[in-house]
């Protein structure tokens, strides 16, 4: 459901395209079909960060996955940077502290006074799993390390998180409220590729997704857009 209660589609696309020629031309081509896109770090460091305001241009929202990660000063005029380009959300790393997260925060809203937009907190990507995250010193579970996120996300006032469809009963458990937004989806027939904890649209959303993000499944199909409405079609018939 959207903001106003109504039907949305929610499927974001992961535009993670080699050319920014190439990201416009697949945004139009799925328009249509989608209800919105994610441009990420390789079009971000490749295109540049004006690719936002590019997609954001044709009327969908955009999903700036900058994962941003720094001291709160640097995070700040990074979202605002970004908020003024056109994005609906910023990501930035819960991991970064509560002053970073309210840095981004207050720098993105600075920038887009008067419009809607948010931040997400990014809580274990869905690359990892529980041995993965003990290697770097974290020795929780990836449920619990989600819910200490989602609960620091929440208290700092940010829109939502990003976290796996296993992690979602975690995060509707300490934050409700939070919107929550979900990688590594991958229709039935797809391959994991370096995903470690994926699932199907239909399962995210059955589960309590807000918004799904879908890449690969979508943008090297023969035909892209035909994929994006059959898996727009199977959401919206589950």
């Amino acid at each position: 459901m959207s903001s106003t209660g109504e039907p949305h589609n929610p499927v974001l696309v992961a535009l993670d395209v080699r050319t920014g020629a190439e990201a416009v031309r697949l945004a139009r081509a799925l328009q249509a079909d989608v209800g919105g896109f994610k441009v990420g770090l390789q079009l971000m460091m490749g295109a540049g960060p004006a690719m936002v305001g590019a997609i954001a241009e044709l009327g969908l929202p955009v999903f700036a996955d900058a994962k941003l990660h720094d001291i709160p000063d640097t995070v700040n005029k990074a979202a605002h940077h970004l908020g003024s380009l056109g994005a609906r959300w910023v990501t930035a790393h819960g991991a970064g502290g509560r002053a970073m997260l309210e840095a981004a925060r207050e720098g993105l809203a600075a920038a887009t006074a008067g419009h809607d937009a948010g931040i997400l907190a990014v809580t274990v990507l869905t690359s990892l799993d529980s041995s993965q995250l003990a290697t770097v010193g974290m020795g929780s579970s990836v449920g619990k390390q989600v819910s200490r996120l989602a609960r620091l996300a929440a208290e700092v006032g940010v829109e939502g998180v990003v976290c796996s469809v296993k992690e979602l009963g975690d995060v509707v458990q300490v934050a409700p409220d939070l919107l929550r937004v979900t990688p590594g989806i991958r229709p039935a027939d797809s391959d994991a590729n370096d995903q470690s904890r994926v699932a199907t649209p239909v399962e995210a959303i059955a589960r309590g997704a807000d918004w799904i993000v879908i890449g690969r499944p979508i943008t090297r199909a023969k035909d892209p857009a035909a994929a994006a409405a059959a898996i727009a079609a199977d959401v919206g018939a589950a």
